[in-house]
């Protein structure tokens, strides 16, 4: 099978319909098709963007039709929480704060008068796994992790956020936290005591994303998947041994988003990639990786759509 694998997408249906149109998907029967390849799609559908119901309406209706995979991102799981109540508090498991209400606006906006479509949409939410092992291709939305995958395995749970893990995973002492965070979010390393940075929301930082797939790195600049405004801002130290897990040249591909990049879109190695180009925010645009079989992947088999405004 051939899959082109689609970073983030944010509510941004325009730059999507463009995307499949220039890989040479065609809609038929109300969804996008091709007659031999296959879409992978790596989470974060929502939020940012203006075109939430109809980025998912087209994710949907592709992976209904056979056409598209889809597996969860860190916003999906977020949405959950968020209109998810604890059953002995009747608390929202993701706390309606001011920060995470803005963080979620534009999705509020659009399901605001539409409860049933709400509730199918958080349903089909529960129903994504949180990583796919496709062979010779592996996706997740921030990092694979094996030691995790594990540990949700040995723990009993299926490979979805189902209602069980969703609970568990808010406690922030629990080892479901622990997994959710990794998979959806990243590894993060603290920063020397007494150092922070300001992230692209203008929140202060205490902890660095770090290059989960590098096996070793040397200072904390050079393990932090920071952009370069944000690499300026931290600490130059020495980088503490073993915080890193390494990702083997010999493993399967593994595609993943979440990481906000930017400019031309490039592999990390010969057999990682992330998709994540920035649509949902100015300058950015919507990325895709053409896999057809390649041991090696190949800057070449990229695809962009810039953002459109």
């Amino acid at each position: 099978m051939a899959y082109d694998l689609i970073g983030d997408i944010h509510g941004c249906a325009d730059e999507l319909t463009a995307l499949l149109g220039k890989l040479g998907y065609r809609k038929t029967n109300n969804a996008y098709r091709h007659p031999e390849r296959r879409v992978v799609f790596l989470g974060d559908y929502i939020d940012r963007g203006k075109q939430n119901k109809q980025t998912l309406s087209i994710v949907r209706s592709m992976v209904e039709a056979g056409s598209a995979i889809a597996i969860a991102g860190n916003h999906e799981y977020n949405a959950l929480c968020y209109h998810t109540r604890h059953p002995q508090t009747g608390q929202y498991l993701r706390p309606h704060t001011d920060k995470n209400i803005r963080q979620h606006q534009s999705f509020l906006n659009e399901f605001n008068q539409d409860d049933d479509g709400l509730k199918s949409t958080i349903e089909w939410f529960s129903q994504l796994p949180l990583y796919l092992d496709l062979g010779e291709v592996r996706v997740v939305h921030a990092c694979w992790h094996p030691e995790k995958i594990s540990e949700l395995e040995t723990l009993g749970f299926t490979n979805s956020l189902n209602d069980e893990l969703l609970l568990a995973s808010c406690r922030k002492d629990s080892q479901e936290y622990r997994i959710i965070e990794t998979l959806l979010k990243g590894t993060e390393v603290d920063l020397p005591s007494g150092s922070s940075f300001l992230d692209k929301d203008g929140h202060e930082r205490r902890e660095i994303r770090t290059k989960w797939w590098q096996s070793k790195a040397d200072t904390y600049r050079e393990a932090a998947l920071l952009s370069e405004s944000e690499l300026s801002r931290i600490p130059d130290d020495p980088f503490p041994e073993d915080e890193l897990i390494g990702y083997s040249y010999d493993a399967p591909a593994v595609f993943f988003g979440h990481y906000w990049l930017q400019g031309q879109p490039s592999v990390f190695n010969q057999n990682i990639a992330c998709l994540d180009y920035s649509v949902g925010k100015p300058g950015g645009a919507l990325c895709c990786y053409r896999w057809s079989g390649e041991s090696q992947l190949s800057n070449e088999n990229f695809v962009r759509v810039p953002r459109k405004n």
